[in-house]
């Protein structure tokens, strides 16, 4: 499976002043294949040290933190490593935090060694340990996108027409994306649940794989304990999945615990990168963020996930003509985000007037070349698009809206609108995601 990070992954290692690489991410987001495959077949092997499984790896970063003998005490599980040659890879590094720590001592030791680490939870291995601020990269790895997926699926053709706009395409070729795009919203971009889908042709194997990956997350609760109750995490989580587009107050999304727990537990599932905080902004003026909203909504990290979490019945949803139908609308909201998330920007956001009993609300915001352009996705003729008409009277430093529809390519400049078939998303942004 291509994935987009392996442009990042090669300009890490050829980079002069390349630093040891942390890959974040959650669960089954594909983090180790990415490194052990698409980077690892660049070097003559790859040492990997897997430091959930190694439990007796983890003395040899609690002593000294001399790189050398860092190594040399590796080298009994890992085999001969060879700067230039060899891969290091720490998998599962949260386990061990002194590991994240020792980071900073190979980098300045032994420049020369290509380190490489994956982990999930990070943020609270991190609150236990000093973090090597300025020792060390980052790269945040997101679920398959839909064009990762068509990649996945052998259908490349269809994958590339992504990337081209689709005011240069036929109504045809879009409506064709647009029907793949529905198999997409069931099975969702995790890694192993397109593999399924594609090798077994079979919805019922991937949605059980899916149950499974929603059942390692919620293990995964147990570990925050005792800071939030596992039964809060749980009842927060699905919550937070069924709000996809809503407006969400902390005390709503578990009545059986306070604003205060409830707001914990939410802050605790956005820093192990399970659901997605979009806060509400101004867009006068850039960077966006910078008013200090209250309001917020979420995302998930996984459009199938969300779908098997809510329980959605996938033969209902199919039967619908529309994409913006399936679950009314929420699925395509998920899509939106998590691909404006995955190809442009970490931090998402949306518009909602403050003005007292006001309902206004655009979906989403995004930048392209220094110029803010508000999002809706919606269905249905312009003149219906209230909020967004708002939005770019009262603000005219946004000179276009952005319609996300079930439909092709078309433009209305006499209302300074644009109506965008759902998949164009790679086309709505400051794209930093470059295509394989």
């Amino acid at each position: 499976m291509k994935r987009l990070a392996e442009n990042q992954l090669i300009q890490w290692m050829d980079s002069p002043r390349r630093k040891p690489l942390i890959v974040r991410g959650p669960r089954q987001v594909g983090k180790s294949w990415l490194i052990e495959k698409a980077l690892g077949e660049k070097f003559d092997r790859v040492a990997t040290v897997n430091l959930e499984l190694h439990k007796d790896a983890h003395k040899h970063f609690q002593e000294n933190l001399v790189p050398q003998r860092i190594l040399q005490a590796l080298e009994f599980i890992t085999g001969r490593v060879e700067p230039g040659k060899t891969l290091l890879f720490l998998d599962e590094i949260q386990a061990c935090p002194e590991a994240i720590t020792a980071l900073r001592y190979l980098y300045e030791g032994m420049p020369e060694l290509h380190v490489v680490a994956a982990g999930s939870l990070l943020e609270f291995a991190f609150g236990e340990i000093s973090v090597p601020v300025g020792r060390v990269q980052y790269l945040n790895l997101c679920p398959m996108t839909f064009y990762e997926y068509l990649l996945a699926l052998g259908k490349d053709v269809i994958a590339e027409k992504l990337l081209i706009s689709p005011a240069e395409l036929s109504p045809s070729i879009q409506q064709n994306i647009l029907s793949e795009l529905k198999i997409y919203f069931l099975v969702g971009g995790m890694p192993e649940a397109i593999k399924t889908y594609r090798d077994s042709n079979s919805f019922l194997e991937t949605f059980r794989l899916q149950s499974d990956i929603l059942d390692s997350y919620q293990q995964d609760f147990h570990k925050y304990t005792p800071r939030v109750s596992v039964e809060c995490l749980d009842t927060v989580f699905t919550a937070a999945a069924k709000s996809i587009g809503e407006q969400l107050k902390y005390t709503h999304l578990d009545r059986d615990h306070s604003y205060k727990t409830n707001r914990k537990a939410f802050d605790l599932l956005v820093k192990a990168k399970v659901i997605h905080k979009i806060p509400s902004c101004d867009p006068s003026g850039l960077p966006l963020g910078g008013s200090g909203s209250k309001r917020f909504k979420a995302c998930m990290l996984d459009i199938g996930l969300m779908r098997r979490l809510c329980g959605m019945d996938a033969q209902v949803e199919l039967a619908k003509e529309s994409l913006l139908a399936m679950y009314r609308g929420r699925l395509a909201e998920q899509f939106v985000a998590q691909e404006m998330i995955a190809w442009h920007t970490r931090q998402l956001h949306y518009w909602s007037r403050g003005a007292k009993g006001s309902n206004a609300e655009v979906d989403y915001l995004t930048v392209q070349k220094g110029k803010i352009f508000p999002i809706e996705v919606k269905s249905g003729p312009a003149g219906k698009l209230r909020s967004l008409h708002l939005m770019l009277e009262t603000y005219r430093n946004c000179e276009q809206g952005w319609v996300l529809q079930d439909g092709p390519y078309r433009e209305l400049p006499e209302q300074k609108l644009v109506f965008w078939p759902l998949y164009a998303t790679p086309q709505l942004g400051n794209r930093q995601q470059l295509p394989l």
